[in-house]
């Protein structure tokens, strides 16, 4: 059994490296770029407009590590005086172990739903937030905020770049590599995978055992074709080697 990963680097190949020391044959072909944002330089001032007890929110572990490095090249530090969270575990880890600075997260799952369930983020009239993001995303959680009565701000801490591959080399090596699995880590990389590959070659993609990593792609997987889903208990590579076994 062969295993196809799509997820970006660094956190993709980490995975393939991961799954080859079980023994296991993976090969890794990302489907998106992670490029610093546009407005990564206006991040100082976008900090230096809030003020105490208002709220900063970090998206995913990428606008963790673009917006701190933007930060430090910058000569700043994050205000203490801020409350910071963060969707999913990987993403509060990264921001503690980076400021050593408290972050909230939900413990009950790693999505947008779960974080604005926290009781903090139910009395906020008033409050200003930052999101700290990639291009594009959803807007559940901005939508959320702002009706509970907080001024909502971005700032575009990353990108994410789709990578074009050569549609008939890929589907070709992919299918010589005998790929059975699949490991997708987006909604946007799913689209991207059907796409690329040619109509009289679906069938093949869509007989692909499918390992996503939540349960909101689950319908969009179906919709798309697949069979055989299965969903990763979070987005972090752990639980996706979790998922293989």
């Amino acid at each position: 059994m062969s295993i196809l990963v799509t997820r970006p680097n660094p956190s993709g190949e980490k995975l393939v490296q991961r799954i080859r020391s079980l023994g296991k044959m993976a090969f890794h072909a990302p489907l998106i770029e992670i490029m610093p944002g546009n407005e990564l330089a206006l991040l100082p001032a976008k900090l230096a407009r809030l003020t105490n007890g208002d709220q900063v929110f970090f998206l995913s572990p990428n606008a963790v590590w673009h917006a701190n490095s933007a930060l430090y090249l910058a000569g700043r530090k994050w205000p203490d005086t801020l409350s910071y969270y963060g969707i999913g575990h990987s993403t509060a880890s990264t921001f503690h172990r980076l400021t050593n600075l408290p972050i909230q997260l939900s413990q009950a799952g790693e999505t947008s739903e779960t974080l604005i369930e926290l009781p903090d983020l139910q009395s906020i009239l008033g409050k200003k937030s930052l999101l700290l993001r990639g291009n594009g995303g959803r807007e559940l959680l901005a939508a959320t905020l702002k009706s509970r009565g907080s001024h909502i701000d971005y700032c575009e801490c990353y990108q994410r770049q789709p990578i074009k591959y050569d549609r008939q080399t890929f589907q070709l090596q992919s299918r010589r590599a005998n790929i059975k699995t699949i490991i997708v880590t987006s909604g946007e990389m799913l689209h991207l995978l059907f796409n690329l590959i040619a109509d009289d070659v679906k069938p093949w993609l869509l007989s692909r055992h499918l390992i996503i990593v939540s349960e909101r792609l689950v319908n969009t997987a179906y919709q798309l074709g697949w069979q055989s889903v299965k969903v990763a208990k979070s987005a972090n590579n752990d639980a996706l080697i979790q998922a293989l076994m």
